[in-house]
């Protein structure tokens, strides 16, 4: 991240039950004054119902002009050095766009796979919510940052702060 200077980071339903959505502002409002390009890509249904993740983002005080729409960051996904993940699965699965015979086959997902570089804050490698394995997890430009989110997103925005 601190090499990268166009970075998108995508929210999950993990983000919100960790409720580390303040740490991760934090480390985008300090990436965006080091002076690097910071978007946060929503996808509409992630988390429990639609439009959570835009509040969680809203009520840590993540300006609106950070925050976009899957259809928004998709077209530019390859121009990304970083794309950090957190806490999302099914909304980030390549599976839904390469795998035709997938149980989510066909669903619009945020191709994270396309960034130059993935890395992904989980708790494991276990599927998500629809229960299909995520290829992106295992691409050599995708690194796993495993544990819970509360605390490595703690010790992520403590790793930028410095």
């Amino acid at each position: 991240l601190k090499d990268a200077q166009k970075i998108c980071i995508v929210p999950g339903y993990g983000l919100a039950v960790a409720q580390a959505q303040n740490d991760i502002a934090h480390v985008a409002n300090a990436l965006r004054e080091q002076g690097k390009e910071v978007k946060f890509a929503v996808h509409p249904v992630a988390g429990r119902m639609p439009g959570q993740l835009n509040v969680l983002l809203a009520e840590a005080g993540v300006p609106y002009d950070m925050v976009f729409e899957m259809e928004e960051v998709n077209e530019d996904m390859d121009e990304y050095d970083v794309v950090l993940v957190v806490g999302a699965n099914d909304t980030v699965n390549s599976s839904a766009v390469d795998d035709p015979k997938s149980a989510i086959a066909g669903m619009p997902v945020i191709e994270v796979w396309k960034a130059k570089h993935v890395i992904v804050m989980k708790r494991s490698v276990a599927s998500g919510y629809a229960g299909v394995d995520n290829p992106v997890f295992y691409n050599e430009n995708t690194d796993m940052l495993l544990g819970s989110a509360s605390e490595t997103s703690q010790g992520l925005r403590n790793a930028i702060s410095t």
